[in-house]
């Protein structure tokens, strides 16, 4: 207890970066209301509201327990993920053809939460393999050991936030200092291989993927598909709300007849598709100050990261802002119909307590390692 004590009156509290915490707030409170019309005949706003209580209070715990100290339970980190992700295919609860939801009174996706864990853990494996990661059996072995709980992410199945958590492993190890060589020999490797994965995908008769998500695929480009244009079919109306926004939309709450929303031509808009009703409601202007509030968010994260006292704290923050880049990139471009429908939420928009805790949890770690930031050379 002396030693915390000691500690949170030695915090260089001038160093806060209140300029985070605005942007977080300033989006997060803009995402309750665009919920709130998004979701007119359930209270799904009351439920974010409840989210960002309990997100603000996770955000000021680890904003005030010391990093370095967390740090020291990796592995009690990771053992804590792997038993979420355990107890979804044994006690978990099945939300439009995917288990991937556990009910602890409150239901949570433990996919959220490894997204934070994985960037924790990794910042103290790296931080004890930092001379050693250029080494191939320790890439290996780290390799393994972050692809072990990706793998019971992709069984639920959650192809997307596999994708963002293996890209995000891409960054971490860029950050860490893996050399350029061993990364050139990767990409030399990884493009032709996705290539050849790539055709075996788009087979008739593949047994990679599931068939929704190939009908995903294949309904991106092949028009003629029924199948596949039924599945898409929210992207094709999410691109025709977002262009009768207009330059500054059609204001929240509206009764137009003509709107998409109104029309119910959008499953569940408030989760993946939140983008789409900021789109049309509040027009070009609003869609540019989300997308401005995110990139200002990503940038804190990695220029607190460019401070940090060492290599772990680095990583914990350009980790966690490489994360919302990539996050807010993907949404975005599915419901521009840039990319196929994946089902990934908008950062601090979309309605989710999962979500919005975990990246609560990683803005207050951010917040912690500007507490002990050093100036530099």
């Amino acid at each position: 207890m002396k030693n915390l004590l000691y500690l949170l009156k030695n915090y260089r509290y001038r160093n806060l970066n209140f300029r985070l915490l605005l942007w977080v707030y300033g989006l997060t409170i803009l995402g309750i209301n665009v919920i709130h019309s998004a979701s007119s005949e359930v209270d799904y706003s009351g439920k974010q509201i409840i989210g960002l209580v309990l997100g603000t209070i996770v955000l000021i715990i680890c904003t005030l327990i010391d990093y370095k100290f967390v740090l020291k339970f990796y592995w009690v980190i990771y053992a804590v993920n792997l038993l979420f992700l355990l107890a979804v295919p044994l006690f978990g609860e099945i939300h439009m053809g995917a288990k991937r939801w556990i009910n602890v009174g409150i239901q949570i996706q433990p996919s959220e939460l490894t997204k934070i864990f994985l960037i924790l853990f990794m910042a103290k494996l790296l931080m004890k393999f930092k001379d050693k990661i250029n080494k191939i059996p320790y890439l290996l072995m780290i390799i393994l050991l972050y692809c072990f709980p990706v793998a019971f992410i992709l069984e639920q199945p959650d192809l997307s936030t596999s994708i963002v958590i293996m890209l995000l492993f891409c960054s971490i190890m860029f950050i860490g200092g893996l050399q350029y060589k061993i990364i050139g020999v990767i990409l030399a490797m990884a493009i032709p291989a996705s290539a050849v994965l790539l055709y075996l995908v788009l087979q008739p008769n593949q047994k990679i993927l599931e068939p929704y998500q190939y009908n995903r695929i294949i309904g991106f480009y092949d028009k003629d598909n029924e199948e596949a244009a039924r599945i898409n079919y929210q992207q094709q109306n999410s691109i025709m709300a977002i262009g009768s926004g207009g330059l500054m939309g059609k204001g929240l709450n509206n009764e137009n007849v003509e709107s998409v929303k109104n029309g119910d031509y959008l499953a569940e808009p408030q989760t993946d598709f939140i983008f789409t009703i900021v789109g049309e409601e509040l027009g070009f202007v609003g869609g540019v100050i989300v997308i401005i509030l995110l990139a200002l968010i990503t940038f804190e994260c990695f220029w607190t990261g460019a401070h940090a006292p060492d290599i772990g704290g680095k990583i914990i923050c350009c980790g966690f802002g490489s994360l919302i880049a990539l996050q807010s990139f993907v949404n975005i471009a599915v419901v521009t119909m840039l990319i196929p429908n994946t089902g990934l939420t908008l950062p601090f928009v979309s309605y989710g307590l999962s979500s919005l805790i975990s990246m609560y949890i990683g803005i207050g770690f951010v917040m912690n390692v500007s507490l002990q930031k050093v100036k530099l050379l």
